[in-house]
């Protein structure tokens, strides 16, 4: 458990924190106390608010920037009101203004749509992982002659993506044959998951074949091994044309190291799947996402998927300085948007 949710306080104590960090994060100005009385409604003096501040900074809450100043939360403070919303999450996610219905099957089309109604509607850089390529089902086969010598295999699974590749043989292929390993692959594979053993076990060598068909098989076959090989997990981004916008400077050093993470795609798929907890939504600030050139920002996320398994994921990545309440809402409701659609998707196929 982290140190935040460790911290007992009032009642009081607990809206006056809220009261900073949501003035904090629509001002990007230190809060005072009067400031505060005026925001929260708090039927209290300024007095007894500089009072509770004060004590609230010596729980590592807030923190004063300088002696005139208001306070500004901390990173301790952050992870204390994001653990109060996500307790009090609505049992359903509120409506996502995102209409999949144009994507159809193709799950590549709906994860670009997520992000970019994500990034439409939050600030922060809209980050969703697309489902591992092994874990969809193969729809169609196709087996076309080229050339006497060249034969096409193509593989279309129920994600909508197609990997395909072009087979040369030293002599002539029989037309009869191909159209045969169409047929055969499409009976032996559909429905299958691309990754799966039962797959692998239905392309092992069959009893039945004669020596020619096996062989050829032999050759063809290997695209669905090839194609799990060169996988690579898809990242969709969407929000780096604002990314600079409403900025402080701290925030600036803090997205331009982003910026360079962003070219790792590997390293940030690494930094999501860390954080991804499959049970509910998530928030990590600053250290707690591990990655030093993430220490001053925080991500916000949820999982999209099946019931029996998690296929990916729906986050933000921006500064500290967070619509946590937003962003949680945003993230919530995009990945169970995206759940309805994939569960469609693979229960069909």
């Amino acid at each position: 458990m982290n140190q935040a949710a460790e911290i007992e306080l009032t009642e009081r104590q607990r809206e006056i924190l809220r009261g900073v960090v949501e003035a904090y994060v629509a001002t990007g100005e230190p809060v005072g106390s009067r400031t505060l009385v005026a925001r929260t409604g708090l039927v209290v003096s300024p007095s007894t608010v500089r009072a509770e501040l004060a004590e609230l900074e010596t729980r590592g809450l807030l923190a004063h920037p300088h002696t005139s100043a208001g306070r500004i939360p901390t990173e301790r403070g952050y992870r204390y009101y994001a653990d109060r919303l996500l307790e009090r999450l609505d049992p359903r996610p509120e409506g996502f203004p995102l209409d999949l219905s144009p994507a159809r099957s193709e799950v590549d089309a709906a994860l670009q749509a997520t992000t970019d109604m994500l990034s439409e509607l939050t600030r922060p850089l809209a980050l969703v992982t697309a489902p591992p390529l092994g874990s969809a089902t193969v729809r169609h086969v196709e087996v076309v002659l080229l050339q006497p010598h060249a034969v096409m295999v193509v593989v279309i699974t129920s994600t909508g993506s197609v990997t395909k590749r072009i087979y040369r043989f030293p002599e002539p292929v029989d037309p009869m044959l191909a159209d045969w390993a169409a047929e055969y692959l499409n009976d032996r594979t559909a429905g299958l998951e691309l990754g799966s053993n039962s797959l692998r076990r239905r392309l092992d060598d069959d009893p039945g074949l004669g020596p020619r068909e096996r062989t050829f098989l032999a050759t063809v076959g290997t695209l669905f091994e090839e194609a799990l090989a060169a996988e690579q997990q898809g990242l969709y981004v969407g929000g780096t044309a604002g990314l600079l916008e409403d900025l402080r400077g701290q925030e600036l050093d803090a997205y331009q190291r982003l910026l360079e993470v962003l070219e790792k795609r590997a390293a940030l798929l690494e930094i999501v799947s860390q954080a991804l907890d499959p049970r509910k939504p998530f928030v990590r600030v600053g250290p707690e996402l591990e990655h030093p050139a993430l220490r001053d920002l925080a991500m916000v996320g949820a999982s999209y998927g099946l019931t029996t398994r998690t296929l990916g994921a729906v986050t933000l990545l921006g500064p500290v300085r967070m619509d946590y309440d937003k962003a949680i809402r945003s993230v919530r409701a995009a990945a169970h948007e995206l759940s309805r659609f994939v569960e469609e998707i693979y229960e069909d196929n």
